[in-house]
């Protein structure tokens, strides 16, 4: 049974008061941007889904469309070491014994500027027991003729420099069709393996593990859960993650920069039917699982730098086959 409680109808005045959301139109998309986790709730092309949807008013579910910060993915038991000190996070991931996705995905991002096809939304990561940093966040999203570009901004407004990583937390939606039949296009050369509780053990090539994406390969029955690496660009020096829905000829594009050597990869696997494989996350990480713990160490923000994170998810539409609709 899923932990997130149905909606009991639509939210009150005075939730929508508290919790306000932005909706941002412009050529055929229509995003819907919560104030809670600077979440992308819903997003469209042309009334199609590009990513899942939950509805307003309720929890959000498994962090989709949530922005992530200071740190993606997992802190295995939620220890690190930095500069010298040793730390302790809260663990949110009971079951793994973990502290997932960061401090911000549940904070109340507030507004700073508002327009019809554009938000701009500003939260900051406070100091306090286990990551004593002080990191102010911008978040801006707008729509266009591409799709929808988000850019998270973190600047250490601390005297001492921090440990810091990021990503977005979309599940994208190919098409109607099951994500068994949706085709994958990813250009990684390596896969992170890890272990039981989801921990980095090494890397492996993504051609002796089954998960060689760098031709449009049919997900199938393949369960996935790992961070991939050895990113190749295009001449524009963005990476590009496509999945289709070869049935339908629909499909969806994330693409971002060179800021993030890493990408997240997750079939949504869950035991509730109603959350099962209904999308794919795609985790764009300037950073891999456990970067805090590892032998490098993790990405480090200085006093007063700025750390940008840029991304965009376009909608594609393919030729069908014939008898298959648009």
């Amino acid at each position: 049974m899923s932990q997130h409680a149905p909606s009991d109808g639509p939210p009150s005045a005075a939730f929508r008061a508290a919790f306000p959301e932005w909706q941002l139109t412009s050529s055929g998309y229509r995003a819907v941007i919560s104030t809670v986790g600077a979440t992308v709730r819903e997003l469209t092309y042309r009334g199609r889904h590009l990513v899942v949807p939950f509805d307003a008013g309720t929890v959000r579910p498994f962090y989709r469309g949530a922005l992530i910060a200071p740190w993606p993915n997992r802190i295995a038991d939620g220890r690190y070491t930095f500069d010298g000190r040793d730390f302790q996070v809260p663990l949110n991931e009971v079951d793994r014994s973990h502290a997932l996705h960061g401090l911000v995905h549940w904070n109340r991002w507030e507004a700073v500027e508002a327009l019809p096809d554009s938000v701009v939304l500003r939260t900051a990561v406070v100091p306090q027991d286990g990551y004593p940093f002080a990191i102010d966040l911008l978040a801006e999203y707008m729509v266009a003729s591409p799709g929808l570009t988000g850019r998270l901004t973190a600047t250490n407004i601390g005297s001492s420099p921090a440990p810091y990583g990021c990503c977005p937390h979309p599940y994208l939606v190919a098409g109607t069709s099951p994500l068994d039949e949706w085709q994958l296009s990813m250009p990684a050369a390596t896969r992170l393996e890890v272990d039981e509780r989801l921990i980095p053990v090494g890397t492996r090539p993504v051609d002796g593990v089954d998960c060689d994406f760098r031709t449009p390969s049919v997900i199938g029955a393949r369960e996935i859960d790992h961070a991939f690496a050895d990113l190749v660009t295009d001449d524009g020096g963005s990476v590009a993650v496509q999945l289709l829905d070869p049935a339908h000829g629909t499909g969806v594009e994330l693409s971002f920069g060179s800021w993030a050597p890493w990408v997240q990869i997750h079939t949504a696997d869950r035991p509730e039917p109603v959350n099962n494989r209904v999308g794919l996350a795609v985790e764009p990480m300037n950073c891999p699982p456990n970067a805090f713990n590892a032998p490098q160490g993790p990405p480090v923000l200085e006093s007063g730098a700025t750390h940008v994170a840029q991304w965009t998810i376009s909608a594609i539409s393919t030729p069908a086959p014939t008898g298959g609709s648009g």
